[in-house]
């Protein structure tokens, strides 16, 4: 009479010591004799050893993790340094029509950005033929009001770009462009001017960056240039 009773499979063995905790303690002996193939050669270890490989490497990898973590703390906390460094001399300025170039000098030695200019534009009478006031085309406002966070990328040969040009004298590879509006940066509200950074390393402003802190950043300065309006 044959037998139809079906051949134990991998999956089977797997459930049964699952589901029998024990069992390794009741035969001690065939974990010990257990081997398996080394990922760090062809040798054969035993599963004790292949654990602590596994734990090594889970250790190494933690470990990577939280030096990380303590790199981005440490770096986070330098800008936050600066950002505050900088806010302080924008509260410092006492009249308005300083304002911009100080916004600009700040982002420039604070932030060890090579290239910086500002532009704004419906400010009060006192300075409608400011330079920082110049340049701004109807496009390239209408460009910064629809921005609702900062724009990093490469220098596509945005009209922001050449305010960077007349000043630097060499045209920026990359831009991070920081439209200022009145409340926060991400509102339905039109843009009164735009922040821009420049760099002639193409990498400097990657479009993966974060942007948490150049939101910050364009929000401190409308509030410090809202004085011109």
């Amino acid at each position: 009479m044959t037998s139809h009773i079906p051949p134990i499979t991998e999956d089977d063995i797997a459930q049964f010591l699952t589901n029998t905790p024990g069992f390794f303690e009741r035969h001690a002996e065939v974990l010990a004799s257990v081997q398996i193939t080394s990922p760090h050669g062809a040798r054969a270890v035993s599963l004790q050893e292949r654990q602590a490989e596994m734990l090594r490497e889970k250790i190494k990898g933690l470990e990577q993790r939280i030096m990380e973590m303590v790199r981005n703390s440490t770096e986070n906390a330098a800008i936050a340094h600066k950002v505050h460094q900088w806010t302080g001399a924008l509260l410092q300025v006492k009249d308005p029509f300083d304002l911009p170039q100080a916004v600009v000098e700040g982002v420039r030695t604070l932030f060890d950005v090579p290239q910086a200019a500002v532009r704004v534009w419906d400010v009060a009478g006192p300075y409608i033929d400011a330079d920082f006031t110049q340049g701004a085309s109807d496009d390239a406002r209408a460009f910064s009001s629809s921005l609702t966070m900062p724009f990093c990328g490469p220098n596509l040969g945005f009209e922001p770009a050449g305010w960077l040009a007349q000043e630097a004298g060499e045209p920026a590879q990359s831009l991070a462009l920081l439209p200022l509006r009145e409340g926060a940066i991400d509102s339905a509200t039109p843009a009164f001017g735009l922040l821009v950074l420049g760099s002639h390393d193409p990498q400097r402003f990657d479009a993966t960056m974060g942007t948490d802190f150049l939101s910050r950043m364009a929000e401190l300065a409308s509030a410090a240039l809202l004085r011109l309006k």
